[in-house]
């Protein structure tokens, strides 16, 4: 059963086609993941199916009395609510259905005979959604999933604004969870999330028996749960069916084929042009010519899409400092209560480290205190006089300035052509850059917030999850560029896939925590 077809979808933005009569059909129960590199689209095309934006053209259906739930990049929640508050927010919708069916049932009494059929018809599809829904068991279901992303620990009674960014990720997570939607529809839902809950949506996923649409550049994860992959590439969305790695086996021997087709065509081509330059002028042969011109003319040319954008990814070093860049005495951080016992803690030159551990441990809190963004709650910390930092913040701009206005505010001596070498250096277009940064994708701002650190000279690098929304390709450079980097790191990530063979030391914050999360 086909629950949501969308069809010849065609949409631009910024003057930059993202789709390009792109259909795409979702069946009941399938597992979908919708891959691309970064600025390709793909929430974009989500925000086309929910009804978000409206495509330029092409058509979007769902089937009757259809549920979804839609995690995106920035979703955010209500100043003032519980943990508890959002997550019973979560059957608002099943509320409305159950009230419709009430009312329908009132208005029973004075049907026809056919109208009651209709009905009877219409209350047994909002009954089976209201079961499936497990409406009926609503407490016992917000308990089950609050503890399995480590909510329960933290207190459901918590205001929303007192939670870590790990710790919102987790709420909005669950929340859309709870809707258990007849389509899930989830845009990098394992950002923020740490190892243990990665494993824990991995095995809800797996045993998921709706169907959901699944955005993400985790590929072990996306490996484990998909069943089908819709690649997003230079405007067309192809359909695989099988895991991500029958996808890359199958996109590889299409794109050989393409690329052998393509010489071969361009062989003909290069021949047929050559024999119609030297016979056309030629009485006895022009016929000829004249057929191999119509034969060019009327030829389907095969053309080969251009190679991704690779980012360049490199962090300038400063001067060297002494030996010890930052050492605390008896730390103990936090903000109106202790997240730490007393640590003594020293990072010395060149020495690069992983900090890990689950959401609301403190991994963002204990970097902002290092570096004296925010005071300790106790103990003493020391920098090296010569210590020059280069910061990615975990959370993002969502400045209304375009990328090169951000980037340019922060460095106005540069050329406008500088400017944009620079930016365009990281995998950016022109089309990104004239892009506000609020609009842009998660992978694109991230590029734009690495770019700034790499302009200036730093001998410390303090990233705090920079691997979050970024492709495989954009990944895979920056890697690179940190294990390159002649200076210290200290690297906040919970993809070990990413950091091993990078790092020296791994710090997990539980061993210092003075709470269970």
């Amino acid at each position: 059963m086909s629950i949501l077809n969308a069809e010849n979808i065609s949409h631009s933005f910024g003057g930059r086609q993202i789709l390009e009569d792109a259909s795409f059909r979702l069946l009941k129960g399938e597992h979908i993941g919708l891959i691309g590199a970064n600025g390709e689209g793909k929430s974009t095309f989500l925000k086309i199916i929910t009804g978000e934006m409206t495509p330029e053209n092409g058509t979007v259906e769902w089937c009757r009395h259809i549920t979804y739930g839609y995690l995106d990049q920035y979703s955010t929640l209500e100043k003032g609510k519980t943990i508890m508050d959002i997550l019973r927010s979560a059957f608002s919708r099943l509320s409305e259905l159950e009230a419709e069916m009430v009312g329908i049932y009132d208005k029973m009494a004075e049907a026809s005979e056919d109208e009651l059929n209709d009905m009877m018809e219409e209350v047994g599809e909002l009954q089976e959604i209201l079961d499936s829904s497990g409406y009926y068991t609503i407490d016992t279901k917000i308990t089950e999933y609050a503890n399995g992303l480590g909510l329960g620990e933290i207190g459901l009674e918590k205001d929303v604004s007192e939670l870590s960014g790990g710790q919102r990720a987790k709420v909005l997570l669950a929340k859309v969870l709870l809707e258990n939607p007849m389509i899930l529809i989830l845009d990098e839902p394992t950002n923020f999330l740490d190892e243990n809950h990665i494993n824990w949506l991995t095995s809800f996923l797996q045993n998921y028996e709706n169907a959901f649409i699944l955005v993400s550049h985790d590929m072990p994860f996306l490996s484990k749960v998909t069943n089908i992959i819709y690649h997003l590439e230079n405007t067309n969305l192809t359909r695989y069916k099988g895991t991500y790695e029958d996808f890359l086996r199958m996109h590889e021997l299409k794109k050989n084929q393409i690329e052998q087709a393509y010489k071969k065509q361009q062989k003909k081509i290069a021949d047929l042009e050559d024999f119609v330059a030297r016979n056309k002028a030629r009485a006895a042969t022009a016929t000829l010519a004249r057929s191999r011109q119509k034969e060019l003319d009327k030829m389907e040319r095969i053309s080969i899409a251009p190679e991704k954008v690779k980012p360049t990814f490199v962090f300038n070093s400063d001067r060297a400092p002494g030996k010890v860049v930052i050492s605390a005495k008896n730390l103990v951080i936090g903000y109106d209560s202790p997240l730490t016992r007393k640590i003594d803690v020293e990072i010395e030159r060149n020495k690069k480290i992983v900090i890990k551990g689950v959401n609301g441990l403190g991994k963002s809190t204990l970097l902002k205190t290092l570096l004296k963004i925010i005071p300790p709650l106790e103990g003493e910390i020391t920098h090296d006089q010569f210590m020059n930092v280069g910061y990615f913040e975990q959370e993002e701009s969502v400045s209304d300035k375009t990328a090169l206005q951000e980037f340019w505010d922060e460095f106005p001596s540069l050329t406008n052509a500088e400017a944009r070498a620079a930016l365009a250096k990281c995998g950016l277009t022109t089309e990104h850059i004239t892009t506000q940064m609020r609009v842009l994708s998660g992978g694109e701002n991230a590029k734009v917030r690495l770019c700034k650190i790499m302009q200036k000279p730093a001998n410390i690098l303090v990233l705090d999850e920079p691997t979050n929304h970024l492709d495989i390709m954009a990944k895979d450079e920056l890697a690179k560029a940190i294990k390159e980097f002649k200076g210290t790191v200290i690297l906040v990530c919970h993809e070990s896939e990413f950091y091993e063979g990078i790092v020296d030391e791994v710090w997990d914050v539980s061993d210092w925590s003075t709470k269970i999360v």
